[in-house]
């Protein structure tokens, strides 16, 4: 399974507007959105800058992989 990771550019300024520790990475899969502080990924990965063509969020910068991404949200702002 293809997983896609980006940064929520729109999350990174509201944090830093409002003091907030949201996760700003997206973990897109063809079933789900997760979102997360941190992301693992076991295996090889690509990064990719598409300027022409950008994912349907909007994100022109992401990394892409087969392998295994494990999500990490933390559960107090550090």
């Amino acid at each position: 399974m293809k997983t896609k990771v980006h940064v929520n550019q729109f999350s990174v300024r509201a944090n830093g507007k409002t003091g907030s520790r949201d996760p700003v990475l997206t973990v897109k899969t063809y079933k789900s959105n997760t979102y997360a502080h941190e992301v693992q990924i076991d295996g090889p990965c690509r990064v990719i800058y598409s300027p022409d063509k950008p994912l349907s969020c909007g994100a022109k910068v992401w990394i892409e992989t087969a392998g295994n991404v494990t999500p990490v949200v933390w559960e107090t702002a550090q």
